[in-house]
C-alpha cells in the first residue's frame, strides 16, 4: 500500500494557516486513546499506524491500562484536566486533518474529550469503540452513556465489532438472526453518527464480512479467510489507518478499502511478543528485501483462544 503523503489541511478558524506550515508536511491526526504497555492496542499501535501510512501522530493519552498481550487487568484514570490540557496546548500549536477516538478512561474523561472536539466541527473523526467487558459494571455503563451521547453524534465513522456494536447500538435486540450492518447504522444514525464500520460479521464458508453502512445500506466492504490466530489491537490498527487516509481527503469508501487492506496485510504478517495474541505487524512492508516471514511461523500457526468473547471463534481471523 502506498502511504499517503498529502500535507494538512485548514480545517479550522483556530488551527494554523496551513501557508505557516512546511509544503509537503505529512497530514497531522490526533489520537485520544490510552496507553497500553504491551504496544498491541491503545496509543502505540495509533502511532505506529498513523506511521505506517505517511501521516503523522500527535497522541493524547487518556489513561494508563495495566495489561499484558492476553488481557486487560485494570485501567488508571488521568485528570481530565490533564487530557485536556495535552490536547488544547498542541491543537493551539499544529494543524489537525483529522480525529481517531480510543478508549477515553472514563465518563469524565469522555466528557472532556467531546468538548474539545466540538470546537473543530469540520474535522473528520473516527472513533473506536472496543470491548470493555473487563471493566466494572457501573464505570462501564457510565463510559458508554457518555460515549452515546457525547462522542457517537460527532463521529463521521463508528467502528466497533458486530457483536460489541450489537450490545452497544442495540441492546434490547431480540431476533435470532443478528442484526445487519444497515441496521446497526440506522441506530448509529439516529444519535448523529454518519458511518458505522461494522467488523466480524459472520459469514458461512469459513469467512467473515467487515462492512461500511449508512441507514440507507452498504457502502464498501471487504471478507476476510477465516484461520486459527487471536489478534489484539486490530480495531485500533483499522480505526487509525482510516482516520490517517480520510485526513489526505480521500473518499470515505476508498479510505475504508484501503484501511481493511492494510489491516489484512498487517495480520497476516502478525507476531507475538509475549504468551498471549498476536499483535498486528503495521510496518509489514518495511521488511528488508528477501526477508519475509518464514513460512509456518506466522499469525496463522495461533492455537490460542479469542481475547473477547465479543469476536469471531478461535478459529477465525478477529478483528476486535
Amino acid at each position: 500500500m502506498n502511504a499517503p503523503q498529502t500535507g494538512p489541511q485548514n480545517v479550522s478558524d483556530e488551527t494554523l494557516d496551513p501557508a505557516d506550515q512546511d509544503a509537503g508536511a505529512p497530514a497531522c491526526v490526533l489520537s485520544f486513546n490510552a496507553n497500553d504497555p504491551s504496544g498491541a492496542s491503545g496509543i502505540a499501535a495509533d502511532i505506529a499506524t498513523i506511521a505506517a501510512m505517511g501521516a503523522h501522530a500527535l497522541p493524547v493519552i487518556t489513561s494508563l491500562l495495566i495489561r499484558d498481550t492476553a488481557e486487560v487487568f485494570e485501567s488508571v484514570e488521568i485528570d481530565a484536566d490533564a487530557i485536556a490540557e495535552q490536547a488544547r496546548s498542541i491543537l493551539e500549536d499544529a494543524t489537525i486533518a483529522s480525529w481517531k477516538v480510543g478508549f477515553l478512561g472514563s465518563a469524565e474523561g469522555v466528557s472532556v474529550v467531546a468538548e474539545i472536539i466540538s470546537d473543530y466541527p469540520d474535522v473528520p473523526l473516527v472513533s473506536y469503540l472496543p470491548n470493555l467487558s473487563w471493566m466494572e459494571e457501573d464505570a462501564q455503563s457510565a463510559y458508554l452513556e457518555a460515549f452515546r451521547e457525547l462522542i457517537v453524534p460527532s463521529s463521521h465513522v463508528l467502528v466497533g465489532n458486530h457483536t460489541t456494536l450489537t450490545d452497544f447500538l442495540l441492546p434490547d435486540w431480540e431476533s435470532e438472526r443478528p442484526p445487519s450492518a444497515r441496521e446497526l447504522a440506522v441506530a448509529a444514525a439516529e444519535l448523529g453518527a454518519g458511518y458505522v464500520l461494522v467488523t466480524g460479521v459472520q459469514l458461512p464458508d469459513q469467512f467473515i464480512d467487515n462492512v461500511l453502512a449508512t441507514a440507507q445500506g452498504a457502502v464498501a466492504g471487504e471478507r476476510f479467510e477465516r484461520f486459527e490466530a487471536s489478534f489484539v489491537g486490530a480495531g485500533d490498527t483499522l480505526s487509525a489507518a482510516l482516520a490517517a487516509i480520510i485526513s489526505t481527503g480521500t473518499e470515505l469508501d476508498v479510505a475504508v478499502s484501503e484501511a481493511l487492506s492494510f489491516l489484512d496485510q498487517s495480520l497476516d504478517a502478525g507476531f507475538r511478543p509475549g504468551m498471549g495474541g498476536v499483535v498486528p505487524d503495521r510496518f509489514f512492508w518495511a521488511l528488508p528485501p528477501g526477508e519475509p516471514p518464514a513460512e509456518g511461523e506466522d499469525a496463522t500457526e495461533s492455537g490460542h483462544p479469542a481475547l473477547d468473547d465479543s469476536v469471531p471463534p478461535p478459529s477465525s481471523r478477529n478483528v476486535h
